[in-house]
């Protein structure tokens, strides 16, 4: 489909951005109509893509101060919140006085939380003007800016103390919290931390927390391994899936109905648990670049279209897509299953890049949906014919059925950092992550073609968020500001496509450097790094980098 300039006009401009919170009135209703599911589900969108605003830049005071780690558009696209390093939220409205620019959003409101280390994660409680967060001090915290008529609406810069806006602070988790994931109610939620567990949080029902952790209600699940993500669909809520220090990630079942269980996955549910492992998802070989040992999944994401496929970053390898209708073990050639680590991984930078194999592995339009064109995914001659699994006992609990990718995407750079992943598009077309030269890559889900690489930070790129209506994306990372991209008619000076083959091989040498320094004895920066994880996990105040996330 070839975008003509004045529907260029129309799904760019402020004007249209602007009455998606008008959403009830007739004249925006368009914005959920066939034609324009189509016209943003073109390629000519994806590929048109260029940074039309950057949140606090020359702007100190709406700016933040350190890395921004947490992304997250309001369900109506009228509110982007961010949180980050400096441990303030920020949120982000569209100002309709502006009219300077086609994506006029400003800051009108600062949260300072009361964490005591960096934020990792945010999010708006569906339905309702609450703000969850979690952070590195272990802590979830939830906040309202309308509470007790605190929120002005005047478009003035409001700044909210901790006992202003905070109503709930939760401190059930022993270890980082790392993420947080939503569900249909404002009064829910979940999150997962570094000490294996997952909660649910029921505003409603109030509890103190001891610092023994004995008054807090019974995590969801605990597992003997460090998890850092979590995804769940609305059109599957009885689902979640799980990952972290394992070469695995966790699909479970909340619904805990033998029957239903043994039908719909061919597993029996555990008496004493409150939920149940019914599948895992893995790979059929460790990348090349990889180190045996330090298996590590550092995003996931399910389909929030059909409530079945689900995206896993990870570390040293590429993104793989899954789905959980596939059967297990369908499209296995080989015997080498991976078991969840045995030891925690030590230096951060010993993980690899997402990249392994030559330039010409990328996927082409001619490609087809079979995997078996990826030679990754086959049976290598360059992967240990070892079976990591010798001799290692997989926890009762965790031996549910492996499920293997359906596509695998190249091209990014997974060494320094804690990345996220996402669909993009109205109906989750295309495939995004970002990537540590401070580029992001936009793929075609159902081909694994590379569309388009796009400067997105200064340093790394960690999180993309894409508008819920409109093909506009928030980018965020190392850099202390917020990226806007949307599609554009004129020049385009974000795109990085143009020096593909180069980026490509130079994230490759990257990985390679790395994955031979991790093979080294461990040298005098990387026991500092070491150190310096190892007090963030103990709750220390010190801050650390948030590359080491």
């Amino acid at each position: 489909m070839k975008l003509s300039n004045a529907s260029h006009r129309q799904s760019t401009t402020y004007n249209v951005l602007a009455e998606v919170k008008r959403s009830s009135r007739p004249e925006a209703r368009h914005m959920r109509s066939k034609p324009w599911q189509r016209l943003a589900a073109s390629p000519n969108i994806w590929t048109r893509l260029e940074r039309v605003a950057v949140l606090g830049e020359h702007d100190s005071v709406s700016s933040h101060s350190g890395c921004v780690n947490a992304l997250h558009w309001s369900a109506d696209g009228t509110v982007l919140v961010s949180a980050g390093d400096d441990t303030r939220v920020h949120l982000w409205r569209l100002d309709e006085s502006n009219a300077s620019g086609d994506y006029p959003l400003t800051c009108t409101a600062k949260i300072h939380t009361g964490h005591t280390n960096n934020i990792f994660n945010a999010h708006i409680l569906n339905g309702s003007s609450r703000i969850a967060t979690c952070a590195a001090d272990r802590q979830v915290r939830v906040f309202d800016v309308n509470r007790g008529g605190l929120s002005q609406h005047s478009g003035e810069l409001s700044e909210y103390e901790e006992n202003q806006a905070c109503f709930r602070i939760f401190k059930c988790h022993d270890g980082r919290v790392k993420r947080i994931i939503t569900e249909n109610s404002p009064d829910y939620f979940l999150t997962v931390a570094e000490d294996g567990t997952v909660r649910q949080h029921d505003l409603r029902t109030p509890h103190k927390c001891s610092k023994t952790n004995d008054t807090c209600p019974s995590p969801l699940l605990a597992l003997g391994i460090e998890l850092s993500t979590i995804a769940l669909s609305p059109l599957t809520p009885y689902n979640f899936v799980v990952a972290g220090e394992s070469p695995y990630a966790y699909l479970f079942d909340r619904r805990q109905t033998g029957r239903r269980l043994r039908e719909e996955w061919g597993v029996d549910c555990r008496p004493d648990d409150i939920t149940s492992c019914v599948r895992r998802f893995g790979r059929k070989t460790r990348a090349e670049t990889e180190v045996n040992g330090i298996e590590h999944v550092t995003g996931s994401r399910m389909s929030q279209e059909n409530g079945h496929e689900l995206l896993l970053s990870y570390s040293a390898d590429a993104v793989y897509l899954y789905s959980t209708r596939d059967p297990p073990e369908a499209r296995s050639t080989c015997q080498t299953l991976l078991s969840p680590n045995k030891r925690r991984r030590l230096d951060p930078t010993s993980r690899g890049s997402d990249y392994s194999g030559d330039i010409a592995d990328l996927p082409t339009r001619d490609d087809s949906m079979d995997i078996s064109h990826d030679p990754h995914l086959d049976d290598s001659d360059n992967v240990e014919d070892k079976d990591p699994d010798e001799g290692q006992q997989i926890p009762e609990n965790l031996q549910s059925p492996v499920v293997y990718p359906r596509r695998r995407y190249l091209g990014a750079c997974n060494v320094e950092t804690v990345k996220d992943v996402n669909f993009v598009g109205p109906g989750d077309e295309y495939v995004v992550s970002g990537s540590d030269d401070g580029n992001f890559f936009i793929w075609d889900k159902r081909t694994g073609e590379l569309l388009d690489i796009h400067e997105g930070d200064g340093s790394v790129v960690n999180v993309i968020e894409q508008h819920p209506s409109l093909p506009v994306l928030s980018v965020s990372g190392i850099d202390n500001t917020v990226k806007i991209f949307a599609p554009t008619s004129g020049s385009r000076n974000s795109t990085r496509m143009a020096q593909r083959d180069d980026i490509v091989k130079s994230n490759l040498n990257t990985t390679q450097t790395s994955l031979s320094l991790s093979r080294q004895p461990m040298h005098l920066a990387s026991l500092f790094m070491h150190y310096r994880r190892t007090l963030s996990r103990d709750g220390s105040p010190e801050d650390t980098e948030c590359v080491y996330q």
